[in-house]
């Protein structure tokens, strides 16, 4: 809308607010026009209210239902200062009507606008996008209560089928909604079920605070269609029948937002090319907003456009947003989505940092840690083993003269070509400016070898064949990634199929790899750069190798978020039949990034997948946006370090004289918080104090900013560009394939040691603190001479309380923190319950070395048998050993025996009692108490 120099602010204000009153529905009308019946929504000006008149008097089926207090355009700042006036209007008696107070209350400068229910629990005022449409007042009207009032009335959570961790975030969820915060943030450990939780809220919000319509925002189609799968399979646990059959959900694919579906489910993506009234590119849900860009489609805007009021979309739409992932994409150009709505916002991540925390209030309803969830046997743990080369520590030097490949980063294209002087590279120059296949050789091979003798040593077929765990590994760049690939199937002595790359760069659908990591046997690894998001998890995942080091804190976490799963012994068997259960997964850290500095700041580069040329493009064409600064900063801070002295003087010719330096943090100060404060204040300090508003001061920010902007831009054209393109494109890579790298280590981390030491700790103290609890243990510590009364059902006792009390204490996970610390020569028994039984007899002190309970029956046999032999040659037939094994055997399973057993399988097939009888005779039962107590010795 344009201006009239000649009107006064007053009336600019209400022009905005009659616009906007028109595009939500409403008819405008004069007081001497009146006409209610025009409409159903009738906004009628200057009404008689009392003694005074309401700038504007809603009717909705010609009854009055809310009053809007207009103010000035520069007094925003007063909007809650009106709230008393509007309040006194709404309260009051209209001019010819005996009406009661009017329940809706705005106050609106045209530009912002603030709206409170009179009807809530607590009145209390907010900021809304636009006015809501007259069908949406008359429908609140037609309930008892406002949803905030409904709110309330929410009954208390039925527990049953939810863990610990789920219930508490409902809970306090709900607590949040009846004390009106419009924002929630439930912080829930990767694999805790956050997507089950939100089914469950968002249950109980529709069907018991009848709310209208909930929004599941992602900002992926991966997660959108993982979400739409779970509220598909959900089934309340106070009913028989799917959520389905209660509520319709809708996966949006297009601009149709269906009237009857109460759960929409939308990448935030697709909602805001809805809002802008756009079509939206195929690709670009395909990656969140962190991992790809709109920038080819915002290059030639100025400026991102911000969203404006879509009719079709009212911003009553939704009554709750679910935001998955929250951590990501909901700042900068996305955040628009979130405030067009009027909803109450909750988040949902694994990682927020201090952005996430901010924009949610710091209204942290629920926190379930990684720890915690490992504690509760909701994930599992995990332990590291470091590999570490020669090179991969102090890098090393390519002398002049040797004749070396050098390789297009992007083409890959290789020319041989003789060095004119030394190069000396760090490794941090690695897959980067050199690469050293022997490096990349050297720690696949010793991975390798550590899998088969220390990681999983016990993954042989029957063939003798070694199977491989499910193992991703990450690299730095596409590039880097292919040399592994091929490396790791040389290495491994495998096909294609064995190793494949995962990232959404490659040819073959990066879905259809992905099903085939999780589902099938191949691929045993594989390799990726970019697809570590949620939405990436591969439950049989057992081992992550990092070969690229990570900086931040939040970026870690997700990628060790990708082995933290958990997955039934059964489940993980099919894709992986030597595995016996997941007990925990392996960090193997060929890169230091276990214990390089972290830092939880946002990382500079926000567009890694587009290319230097589009964003200085970008730039150049003048647009202004904050990803797009920082992005291009960071690319020509590394740029920096690359370059020759030589380039860097040519590139002042073209640069205005600016270094790469220069230019860099007049990218970053355009968006700097601080450098936009120090530069609007000159102007600021210019208004005369008693002109001095708010309104004002944020105004010569923007201007400040501008500048700032304009600053940054204009030192770029077309010919800087090339040539920083075409330096760029020149840097390619030297193949160091002369030195050969070495290992230097390759162990279990001290930090790995540390935490096995602390698991037989536990182990040890929670056996002795059972130990008049459990029978079994009270024989074990106490009465070690009746160990051969100890049956199976005892040892499943104790397995059971341990599962349930301690589940981070599994056999399994117990046993390799003592193979950790010790040498451990006997093979882990496959059976769980055996494998406890060492476990038990090693922390009681009957064994000094941990082995293998089904091991120690074997020997104790062959002694007896030696013992019985001596003095009498061969004292027992061939069908009387035969027995004798069977009941050896019959131990090793039960623990014990009792003639009863003889009665059954196998015995029974045999010839059960009888038939022992008839070969032993009176020594049949002498014999059964005799292996009892020395099998079990």
């Amino acid at each position: 809308m344009t201006k009239d120099k000649n009107q006064n602010p007053e009336q600019i204000a209400r022009d905005k607010i009659d616009q906007m009153l028109i595009e939500a529905g409403w008819i405008v009308q004069s007081k001497n026009e009146v006409d209610l019946g025009a409409g159903r929504g009738i906004a009628l000006r200057e009404y008689q209210v009392e003694t005074k008149f309401a700038d504007y008097v809603l009717f909705v089926d010609k009854n009055p239902v809310g009053i809007i207090e207009a103010k000035k355009e520069d007094e925003g700042h007063k909007l809650t200062v009106a709230e008393d006036q509007a309040s006194e209007y709404a309260k009051a008696k209209l001019k010819y009507l005996n009406n009661d107070p009017l329940p809706f209350v705005f106050e609106s400068t045209g530009t912002i606008t603030r709206f409170r229910d009179t009807r809530d629990p607590k009145p209390r005022g907010r900021n809304i996008f636009w006015f809501y449409r007259p069908e949406t007042l008359a429908d609140w009207l037609q309930k008892d209560k406002s949803l905030r009032s409904r709110l309330l009335d929410i009954p208390q959570l039925n527990e049953t089928g939810l863990r610990p961790a789920q219930i508490k975030a409902i809970k306090n969820l709900e607590q949040s909604f009846k004390k009106n915060k419009p924002k929630a943030l439930i912080q829930m450990a990767t694999g805790a079920g956050k997507t089950f939780t939100a089914a469950t809220f968002a249950y109980r919000l529709l069907e018991h605070a009848k709310a209208k319509r909930i929004l599941f925002l992602v900002d992926t189609k991966n997660l959108g269609e993982q979400a739409e799968q779970e509220f598909m399979a959900f089934q309340p646990n106070d009913s028989n029948r799917k959520f389905t059959e209660f509520y319709n959900v809708q996966r949006l694919t297009s601009s149709y937002i269906a009237t009857d579906s109460q759960i929409c489910i939308s990448t935030i993506q697709r909602m805001y090319a809805i809002l802008k009234g756009e079509e939206l590119d195929e690709n670009a849900e395909d990656t969140n907003p962190n991992e790809s860009t709109w920038m080819e489609q915002q290059r030639n805007k100025k400026q991102a456009m911000p969203v404006e009021y879509a009719a079709k979309v009212p911003i009553e739409q939704f009554d709750f947003i679910i935001i998955d992932e929250c951590h990501r994409s909901i700042y900068n150009l996305w955040k628009q989505v979130l405030d067009y709505f009027d909803a109450f916002l909750i988040g949902l991540t694994a990682t927020p940092d201090k952005r996430t925390f901010g924009f949610f209030e710091e209204n942290v309803v629920s926190e379930y840690t990684y720890e915690e969830s490992v504690i509760d046997g909701v994930n599992v743990p995990y332990d590291v083993y470091n590999i570490e080369t020669e090179i991969s520590q102090k890098g090393s030097v390519i002398k002049a003269g040797w004749f070396v490949d050098r390789r297009d980063k992007l083409t890959r294209k290789t020319r041989w070509q003789q060095e004119d002087e030394d190069t000396e590279y760090l490794k941090n120059d690695l897959d980067k400016k050199v690469v050293n296949p022997s490096q990349i050789r050297n720690i696949i091979r010793q991975y390798k070898k550590a899998l088969e003798t220390e990681i999983f040593p016990n993954r042989k077929d029957e063939n003798g064949e070694y199977e491989v765990p499910k193992t991703l590994v990450f690299a730095k760049t596409d590039s880097h990634a292919d040399d592994i690939i091929k490396i790791i199937r040389k290495e491994f002595d495998e096909g294609d199929d064995f190793c494949k790359k995962l990232t959404y760069k490659i040819k073959e659908d990066p879905k259809s790899v992905l099903n085939r990591f999780r589902n099938s046997y191949y691929p045993r690894i594989a390799v990726t750069v970019d697809m570590i998001a949620t939405g990436t998890d591969v439950k049989p995942l057992e081992v992550l190798l990092f070969m690229r080091d990570v900086k931040s804190v939040n970026y870690f976490e997700q990628m060790k978020g990708r082995g933290t799963r958990t997955i039934n012994k059964d489940s993980l068997q099919l894709v992986s039949k030597t595995a016996k259960a997941k007990t925990h997964f392996i960090i193997v850290d060929a890169v230091g990034v276990t214990k390089s500095k972290k830092t939880d700041s946002r990382p500079l580069e926000r567009k890694p997948s587009v290319g230097l040329k589009d964003l200085l493009g970008a730039v150049t064409m003048g647009v202004a946006e904050e990803d797009l600064f920082l992005s291009l900063a960071n690319r020509l801070i590394r740029l920096e370090k690359e370059i020759t002295d030589k380039e860097k003087d040519k590139l002042l010719e073209h640069s205005k004289g600016k270094n790469l330096k220069q230019i860099s943090k007049e990218l970053l100060s355009a968006f700097d918080k601080d450098e936009i404060e120090e530069k609007a204040l000159p102007i600021i300090e210019a208004i005369p104090i008693q002109e001095r508003t708010p309104e004002k001061e944020e105004q010569a920010r923007k201007q400040a900013q501008k500048e700032l902007i304009d600053t940054a831009a204009s030192t770029f054209n077309g010919k800087l560009n090339d040539y920083i393109e075409k330096v760029r494109i020149e840097h390619d890579q030297i193949i160091d394939s002369h030195n050969i790298d070495k290992v230097t280590k390759s162990e279990w981390d001290t930090t790995s040691v540390d935490k096995a030491k602390e698991i037989v700790k536990d182990f040890s103290e929670y056996l002795e603190a059972n130990l008049d609890e459990i029978k079994a243990l009270t024989i074990f510590y106490k009465q070690p001479y009746n160990r051969r009364n100890i049956t199976f059902k005892m040892i499943k006792e104790v397995f059971d309380k341990l599962k349930l009390d301690k589940p981070m204490l599994a056999p399994d996970y117990v046993w390799d923190a003592y193979s950790q610390l010790e040498a451990v020569k006997s093979k882990q028994p496959i059976d769980e319950l055996t494998a406890l039984i060492s476990l038990i007899r090693r922390a009681c002190g009957i064994d000094t070395e941990l082995k293998a309970f089904d091991t120690t029956i074997d020997e104790n046999f062959k002694n007896w048998i030696f013992k019985q032999n001596a003095g009498k040659h061969n004292r027992f037939t061939t069908e009387q050993m035969d027995w004798l094994r069977e009941l050896k055997n019959h131990v090793v399973n039960s623990y014990h025996i009792e003639i009863e057993d003889l009665d059954y399988t196998p015995f029974d097939e045999k010839g059960g009692r009888g038939k022992m009888y008839q070969l032993f005779g009176t020594e049949m039962t002498q014999i059964i108490e005799e292996l009892n107590e020395v099998l079990a010795a």
